[in-house]
């Protein structure tokens, strides 16, 4: 076997060990679970002649309200949409603060931006990488207008004691929750926590519309603002003018943005929630035969157990024991990749990145525990359409690498 190497990677096959044990076909990280019903669904959409925002993501919204147990749902286009709305309807404009957390995606930190605000980045939870609510103090200034808090992966954060603190500081709570469907804390589903609550549903999410994603609350004044915002400025419901009951009459009360999700996502969208506490049992189900299967293994860690509350299971995050192996993080996600298995990284923290490095000067020493973080952390393929042979393969691709290449 060829293989051509780049820096951190290891040869497929280390001096002294037998060849890899390799899967005729390629596993890939992720892929989504679509059935007949959605696709039946799509087609309807399409006949119906209503294509954009409409009945059906109407329909979505009072369902995914109803399966959270909130008050308010707003179906977006991406939760990048849904976190932009809900800073600013909670009151985020240039000059404040938010804080949150490095280890996300860059949307969260760049929506910060968007409203010419400064992202603050608190350092996570060496066990959880959720943020750490224990230094928050610390980083709370006049400026802070609000604390947007990452559920890293599906593990949901300490809610409680961010609450406390945004509540005695009176600062507005905006949950990043792009991972965290259906995950909960102390018995309350994520989504009926914070101020607003956003979610997504890409293509990878736990359950997807291609693309879309949704803010919940229970707040009257922040739904009615968010609805307003998402499309144009216009007037609640403006989508209804088209109808047979409706009216061409409409205000532009702000000037809003065009994150309104299409009727053809939704239609998507609401057979999907149905499936989703079926999704979540086979993602957990995967995450416990991973679990019991690499639980002391030497040189990997895997995930925390969740202490008073439910996993989303979103991703399955694995970190790498500095020194235990001979290889690093690169070269095991290469020696996966050898073995027909693909798995990711989540994330290369927002510090680490030319543009925050660059606009707020971080170096590699700020924020510790992410940053340590950012040279150990690999992600496992987990999804309901995963068969156990494909389980089988990965706990066995992994098994190999680690015993294979201990030091």
């Amino acid at each position: 076997m060829s293989v051509q190497l780049t820096r951190g990677q290891a040869p497929a096959v280390a001096p002294g060990r037998a060849e890899p044990h390799v899967r005729k076909e390629f596993l890939p990280f992720a892929v989504p679970m679509l059935g007949e019903e959605e696709i039946a669904a799509v087609v309807e959409c399409l006949r119906s002649g209503w294509l954009t925002t409409g009945p059906r993501a109407e329909a979505f919204e009072l369902a995914f309200a109803g399966f959270l147990g909130c008050r308010h749902a707003l179906a977006v286009t991406s939760c990048t949409a849904a976190l932009h709305l809900a800073l600013e309807a909670v009151g985020v404009r240039p000059g404040d603060e938010v804080i949150t957390s490095p280890m996300t995606f860059t949307a969260t930190g760049a929506v910060i931006e968007h409203l010419g605000a400064r992202p603050v980045l608190v350092d996570c939870d060496a066990a959880t990488l959720n943020l750490d609510p224990g230094l928050l103090e610390a980083h709370l200034t006049p400026r802070t207008r609000a604390i947007m808090p990452v559920h890293f992966a599906g593990h949901p954060c300490e809610m409680d004691r961010i609450l406390a603190v945004a509540r005695h500081h009176r600062v507005a709570v905006v949950e990043d929750a792009a991972h965290a469907l259906p995950a909960a804390h102390h018995g309350r589903r994520i989504g009926t926590l914070g101020d607003v609550t956003c979610f997504s549903f890409y293509v990878t999410k736990t359950i997807t519309t291609g693309e879309g994603g949704m803010a919940t609350t229970d707040r009257d004044d922040l739904a009615e603002r968010m609805r307003t915002m998402r499309l144009h400025g216009m007037t609640r419901d403006a989508w209804k003018r088209y109808r047979g009951d409706g009216s061409w009459a409409y205000d532009v009360l702000d000037a809003g943005f065009k994150y309104n999700l299409t009727d053809i996502a939704a239609s998507i969208g609401i057979h999907q929630l149905h499936r989703c506490d079926a999704f979540h049992l086979r993602r957990q189900a995967i995450a416990r035969r991973y679990t019991a299967a690499f639980a002391g293994l030497p040189g990997l860690a895997v995930p925390p157990p969740v202490a008073g509350g439910v996993h989303a299971w979103h991703l399955y995050v694995m970190r790498l024991e500095p020194g235990a192996l001979t290889l690093d993080r690169d070269g095991f996600l290469h020696q996966l990749r050898v073995r027909n298995i693909g798995a990711s990284v989540h994330f290369r923290p927002l510090h680490l990145l030319t543009h925050y490095r660059q606009r707020y000067g971080f170096v590699a020493g700020d924020l510790p525990n992410a940053t340590a973080a950012a040279a150990r952390v690999f992600s496992l393929p987990i999804y309901p359409r995963m068969t156990d042979q494909d389980v089988d393969d990965v706990i066995d691709a992994v098994l190999e690498i680690a015993r294979g290449y201990r030091r």
